[in-house]
C-alpha cells in the first residue's frame, strides 16, 4: 500500500503542489505513476537534500523552539500535537502538520517548516501564527511563494484567522516577505488545477525542459516518449509557452515547423524568433549543419588576443577563428556550496610541435583555491598571445570573482579577458545544429566525440569532490580530473569544426 492509499482520496501534500507548479506531469506521476519506471536516486540530487536539510539546521540553530510529538506519516496525530501547541501559545514551532478536510475525495497537508507566534486576534487568543518556509534557493521563486500561501491557507482554516503575512527564508541574509494578497489568489488556482488534474486521472502531455527535468526520476520515462514520438519540445528553442502559439497556429511537428514560413508565424511570433525557429526545425529535419542566416562573421579582432594578431601558421590567410600556434582550452569544475573552484583545467595545444598537454590545477582543499589561481596565472604569462577557448561564461566569470579575490592586478585580468573566446557564443551566433540542446556534450558527441566516464555529469563532480574531502579517495580526484579534460578536448574538438565550417562557407 502506497503513502497516498492510506487516504480513502487524494492526499494533495505542500510537496506535491510544488512539484505540480513545476511540472504538471511530474504531479501527476507522483500518485498515479508506475513507480518501477522512475529513475534511481541520482548523488547529485541526494546532496541537494542533505544540503537543505544542513540549510534548515543553520537557519533555526539559534532559535528556540519546540516539535509536535507524533509519529512520522501519522499526519492526524501530528495535526493534533501542532494544535495543543498552538493552543499553549507556543513562541516557536517547527515541523507542524496542518490537515484540512477539503471533500470526501481530497485532504490538505501542509508542513511549514517553522510556525510563529505573533501578537492578533484567532481561535486561541490574542495571539496567531505566521508560517515560515526554508529553501535552499537563491531567489524567491514564484513556486516558492505559491508554496507559502498554501501554508497560510492551512494555518488560516486552523487558527481561523488569515495571518498577515508568509516569510521566505533562503540562503540571503534577511528573510523574505510573501505578499498574501497577490499569491494567494494565484494559489487558489494552481491548487484548483492540481485537483481536477489528479482526480480525473488527466495524464499531462509530455513536455521536455531539460533545466526543469534534468533531476526529476520521472526524466528517462517521459524522455523515451518524446523521443519516439519525435515531440517538438525536443527542438532547442521551443519553451512551453512557444509551443502554445505554435499550437494555435496548428503546427504540431518539427516537420511542420520546418515546412512553414516566416509569414506564417509572424502574427504569433516576432520575426526574429521565427527565423530561429525555422532555422532550427530544417537543421534538425536535414540532418545537418546550416549557417545560420543574419549572422555575423565570426572574425575575432586582435583585440581577442591582448591587442596582437594571433600567431597563425599562414600569416596571410584570413582567419574566421584564430588558429594559433599555441591555444588554451579552459574549463572549471566547481562546489558551490563551499563557494570554492577547486579545478582549473587547461589543455594546450602546440600545433607547430604538435603537442598536447593537460594542466589540471586541483585545489585538494578548498584552501588551496588561490595555490591553483596562481599556478594558472603562470601558466597563462608563458604564452601572452595564445588565445583561450572556453565554452560558456562562467569560466569568464569565475576569473573576474578570483581575480578580485586575490587582489590580481585589474590590468592583469583585464588583458587575461581579452584573450577568452566563447566556443558556446560563436555557435550560437552562427551555426544550427541538428541537436536537442546546445550543451557541450550535445554538441561534441553530435561530432562524434565520447567521454570517457560516459554517464559522468558535472553534477556529478561535485559530489565526487565533496566525496574526496570526506575519504580521501584519490580515486574521485581521478575521475574527477578526467572528466574535465574531456571537457576542453569537447571545446577543441567543437572549436576546430567550427573554424572549418565557417571557413567553407565563406569559400562557398
Amino acid at each position: 500500500m502506497s503513502f497516498f492509499d492510506r487516504f480513502e482520496g487524494i492526499l494533495l501534500t505542500d510537496e506535491l503542489l510544488l512539484d505540480y507548479k513545476r511540472c504538471k506531469r511530474r504531479g501527476f506521476l507522483n500518485i498515479h505513476g508506475d513507480s518501477t519506471k522512475q529513475d534511481p536516486g541520482q548523488d547529485f540530487l541526494l546532496k541537494l537534500r542533505q544540503d537543505s536539510r544542513t540549510h534548515k539546521q543553520g537557519v533555526l540553530a539559534n532559535t528556540v523552539y519546540q516539535r509536535p510529538n507524533y509519529h512520522w506519516g501519522d499526519w492526524e496525530a501530528g495535526s493534533q500535537a501542532t494544535w495543543e501547541l498552538m493552543q499553549q501559545g507556543t513562541e516557536c514551532i517547527v515541523g507542524g502538520v496542518l490537515l484540512r478536510q477539503l471533500s470526501e475525495r481530497v485532504t490538505l497537508l501542509s508542513c511549514p517548516d517553522l510556525l510563529e507566534k505573533q501578537p492578533g486576534q484567532s481561535v486561541f487568543g490574542d495571539w496567531m501564527y505566521l508560517p515560515t518556509s526554508i529553501k535552499l534557493g537563491k531567489r524567491p521563486k514564484p513556486e516558492y511563494k505559491i508554496l507559502a500561501a498554501f501554508h497560510a491557507k492551512l494555518l488560516a482554516s486552523v487558527q481561523e484567522a488569515w495571518p498577515s503575512k508568509a516569510w521566505l527564508v533562503l540562503r540571503r541574509p534577511h528573510p523574505y516577505p510573501v505578499h498574501l494578497d497577490k499569491w494567494v489568489p494565484l494559489m487558489e488556482e494552481a491548487l484548483s488545477g492540481c485537483i481536477q488534474m489528479l482526480l480525473q486521472r488527466h495524464e499531462p502531455e509530455v513536455f521536455i525542459s531539460r533545466q526543469k527535468c534534468s533531476l526529476c526520476r520521472w526524466y528517462s520515462s517521459c524522455y523515451a516518449i518524446a523521443q519516439s514520438t519525435k515531440h517538438i519540445s525536443l527542438l532547442p528553442g521551443v519553451t512551453p509557452t512557444r509551443y502554445e502559439d505554435l499550437q494555435g497556429l496548428g503546427i504540431m511537428t518539427v516537420e511542420s515547423l520546418a515546412q512553414s514560413t516566416i509569414g506564417n508565424l509572424e502574427p504569433v511570433f516576432e520575426i526574429k524568433v521565427a527565423s530561429e525557429l525555422l532555422q532550427q526545425a530544417r537543421s534538425t529535419v536535414q540532418g545537418r549543419a546550416i549557417l545560420r542566416q543574419a549572422s555575423y562573421t565570426a572574425t575575432i579582432s586582435t583585440e581577442s588576443t591582448n591587442g596582437k594578431k594571433p600567431e597563425t601558421l599562414n600569416e596571410d590567410e584570413e582567419v574566421l577563428l584564430p588558429t594559433a600556434s599555441i591555444e588554451f582550452y579552459f574549463d572549471i569544475e566547481a562546489e558551490p556550496e563551499l563557494n570554492v573552484d577547486y579545478l582549473l583545467g587547461v589543455l594546450v595545444i602546440d600545433r607547430l610541435n604538435h603537442t598536447e598537454v593537460f594542466y589540471p590545477f586541483l585545489a585538494e582543499h578548498p584552501r588551496d583555491e588561490a595555490l591553483i589561481w596562481q599556478n594558472f596565472l603562470t601558466l597563462a604569462e608563458l604564452y601572452p598571445n595564445a588565445p583561450i577557448f572556453h565554452f560558456a561564461d562562467y569560466e569568464a566569470e569565475t576569473v573576474r570573482r578570483l581575480g578580485s579575490l586575490y587582489n590580481t592586478p585589474p590590468e592583469q585580468v583585464k588583458q587575461l579577458l581579452s584573450r577568452f573566446v566563447d566556443v558556446h557564443e560563436l555557435v550560437m551566433d552562427n551555426v544550427k545544429l541538428p541537436v536537442e540542446s546546445y550543451s557541450l556534450k550535445h554538441l561534441a558527441r553530435w561530432l562524434g566525440f565520447e567521454w570517457r566516464d560516459a554517464s559522468m555529469t558535472g553534477s556529478q563532480t561535485v559530489c565526487l569532490y565533496d566525496q574526496w574531502l570526506e575519504t580521501g579517495d584519490r580515486s574521485l580526484l581521478d575521475a574527477v580530473e578526467r572528466y574535465n579534460e574531456d571537457d576542453c578536448r569537447a571545446t577543441y574538438k567543437l572549436k576546430d569544426w567550427l573554424a572549418k565550417f565557417l571557413e567553407e562557407a565563406v569559400q562557398s
